[in-house]
């Protein structure tokens, strides 16, 4: 009795509700507190720019250093939320990243805030990030795209929200002491580590996520016959886990995967440039500041209903087959509303631009760990976001200061502008190819396997005719 009982609470299936919807609300705000502060950096672009008197290349150094730490860092995130637990990452990440902030505040240099607001917040960043977006997937699977969209959807309301009050801040408080607040803010990261509470599941069940003790991912369930949990170590662990570990990164090998890969290249390079250079073009064009930091409240607000409508509607049975279709479609959209915006020069123009780029930026963002998912499974869900945060690093270090160098080139933001929306309209284009091109080999391979199989039934019923004849000659021989 005692072996079944410990059996059965060895595990449960994912909830898809309960204890996962205060998952879901800790991820909202670890996105909250680590993309949407992130975006907010652009606001205190000009302030950087005046106070050390640097050209936009130099100070876009500072997004991009934060931008390209955060997803540099993000297996780093997974190992730890694999190796130890997502508590401890979160945990840890916070009290980083709020070090980092309230450093930045006494910055004497544009080297200093390199270090402090790129590196070391972008480091504690990276090991919140993904630890958290992972333990989404393992609390949902029915409804896993919806859980996803509101989860994603912190960096929408939080931009929304920080905009106006980040530049409230700097008028009353300067920069200084707008970075100091928002170290404070961003402490509460470690009270959002605390809500993760770790799920295993029920051995023998027969469902995708097989999950650790306390992260959840990664870890096979226990066969039966195995080796108890409370064993001593035998000789070979280090190098069993050493194959385990390897083992966790297999879908590096998977051709789907190596062309979402190639895909979310592109997207990181043209996805950045917007949110940098919005509120500088805004302010370059006769907007005044307020409206410029309106502009992000708007894209920020738009970006929610993104997240959570396309989460909602590719949850549906007519869309779920055509998550990646649906993902492709609002990258595109996003890379065309960047080729419009050196058109528009005033606030009523540029007020559509923020809600059409902020709704297919919500859309997009909440379908790539969904859209990973599908590729590689729930089982290397984790280790794979790690990958693909890992795979926006450098164009989130490069684009910022090549679009910086393009406007103090060229005088204007235009040739900025049609990066971003080529770099986007690459990353739908590259991954719609092969995607038909794998359809087109899908449907030959069909075409083939019924072709074989009409082939060996003419086959079988040729041998039939031939039996049937040679039995009618042994019965009834034919006498001359």
């Amino acid at each position: 009795m005692a072996p079944e009982k410990k059996r059965k609470k060895g595990g449960v299936l994912p909830p898809d509700g309960g204890w996962g919807w205060m998952i879901v609300a800790g991820c909202f705000m670890v996105t909250v507190c680590t993309r949407a502060v992130t975006r907010c950096i652009s606001i205190f672009f000009v302030e950087f720019q005046m106070h050390f008197a640097r050209d936009y290349s130099g100070t876009a150094w500072i997004h991009s250093l934060a931008d390209c730490t955060t997803m540099l860092c993000a297996p780093l995130g997974s190992l730890m939320g694999n190796q130890l637990s997502c508590r401890v990452a979160v945990i840890l990440g916070g009290f980083l990243a709020s070090i980092g902030l309230v450093l930045s505040s006494f910055a004497t240099s544009l080297e200093y805030l390199y270090l402090s607001l790129g590196v070391l917040t972008g480091l504690g960043f990276a090991l919140c990030y993904t630890p958290a977006i992972a333990m989404v997937g393992v609390y949902f699977c029915e409804r896993k795209a919806l859980a996803y969209g509101i989860a994603m959807s912190g960096s929408g309301i939080g931009t929304f929200i920080l905009a106006p009050v980040v530049q409230l801040l700097i008028e009353h408080y300067s920069w200084r002491g707008a970075l100091l607040i928002l170290g404070g803010l961003v402490s509460n990261l470690c009270v959002c580590g605390a809500l993760l509470r770790p799920i295993s599941l029920k051995e023998g069940e027969a469902h995708p996520l097989p999950v650790d003790s306390e992260c959840g991912c990664g870890t096979a369930p226990l066969e039966a016959g195995g080796p108890e949990p409370d064993r001593p170590p035998q000789a070979g662990t280090g190098k069993q886990r050493c194959l385990q570990s390897m083992q966790e990164y297999r879908f590096l090998l998977m051709p789907n995967f190596l062309a979402l890969a190639g895909s979310f290249l592109f997207l990181a390079s043209g996805c950045s440039l917007p949110f940098v250079y919005l509120v500088p073009y805004a302010l370059d064009v006769g907007v005044s500041h307020h409206h410029a930091a309106f502009l992000m409240s708007i894209l920020g607000v738009i970006d929610i209903v993104g997240n959570i409508t396309f989460g909602w509607l590719t949850d549906r049975r007519c869309l779920k087959k055509y998550r990646s279709v649906c993902y492709m479609v609002a990258v595109a959209m996003e890379g065309l509303c960047c080729f419009l915006i050196p058109l528009l020069r005033t606030f009523a123009l540029l007020v559509p631009f923020s809600v059409l780029y902020g709704y297919f930026d919500g859309a997009y963002v909440a379908l790539i760990p969904v859209v990973t998912s599908d590729v590689v499974g729930t089982t290397y869900l984790s280790s794979a976001l790690g990958v693909v945060y890992f795979l926006h690093a450098f164009p989130y270090l490069v684009s910022p200061p090549i679009g910086g160098w393009l406007v103090d080139t060229t005088g204007t933001y235009t040739a900025t502008f049609l990066l971003s929306g080529f770099a986007l309209l690459s990353s739908a284009l590259l991954l719609a190819t092969v995607t038909a091109v794998r359809h087109c080999r899908g449907i030959q391979r069909r075409r083939q396997a019924q072709d074989c199989i009409h082939e060996q039934g003419e086959a079988q019923q040729t041998d039939f005719f031939i039996t049937t004849n040679k039995d009618l000659l042994i019965r009834n021989p034919v006498t001359l």
